[in-house]
């Protein structure tokens, strides 16, 4: 189980640092909720014609409790845009793994994806109270953007708590220019 653990870390760090960029446009792009309904059908079609999904699903099968493959399907999932099954696959990895950190900042990006804003700041959150001591090093680029995430969904609801997060944003990386620009805006 320990190995299991050690590589989904090494993989996600991988895939969280690369995520973290796309994130910013995922939260503020407009969607048409017709081409949504559409690009779900287009979703279930490719996933089921995408071998690799199927063969980790076929693995998962075998093994329900392998946090590894669990790890590849959600990521593949995210890949096919089926932010759904990406969801609902992170959330088993969190319940194998409830102090794991990394499962909750992805079940954040794929809820922010799927434009559910409740349940990604939920999942922001979850992420941030849960990132130990000794692993805000490696995390500083993540702990950014939910801090950053949460501040700016709560900006016009609670703009104290938004000068809050918009500061431990700026704390984890003082160069991300959107978290500049918000911080700006908060506190003008």
């Amino acid at each position: 189980m320990k190995m299991s653990k050690v590589n989904s870390k090494s993989l996600f760090l991988g895939l969280i640092l690369t995520g973290a960029v796309s994130l910013v446009n995922a939260q503020t792009t407009k969607t048409d909720s017709t081409n949504n309904t559409a690009n779900t059908t287009n979703t279930a079609a490719a996933q089921s014609s995408n071998p690799t999904i199927e063969g980790l699903k076929k693995q998962v099968e075998a093994n329900p409790k392998d946090t590894d493959a669990l790890a590849k399907l959600a990521t593949a999932y995210q890949e096919a845009s089926d932010w759904t099954n990406a969801i609902d696959t992170w959330k088993k990895i969190s319940v194998l793994l409830p102090d794991w950190a990394p499962s909750y900042y992805s079940q954040a990006y794929a809820y922010q994806a799927a434009k559910d804003d409740a349940n990604a700041k939920l999942a922001y959150e979850k992420y941030i109270a849960t990132v130990k001591p000794e692993e805000v090093e490696q995390n500083k680029k993540n702990l950014a953007y939910a801090y950053f995430y949460l501040a700016f969904t709560e900006q016009q609801t609670d703009r104290n708590k938004a000068k809050e997060h918009i500061a431990k944003s700026l704390q984890y990386d003082p160069t991300n220019q959107d978290a500049i620009k918000l911080s700006k805006a908060l506190n003008s």
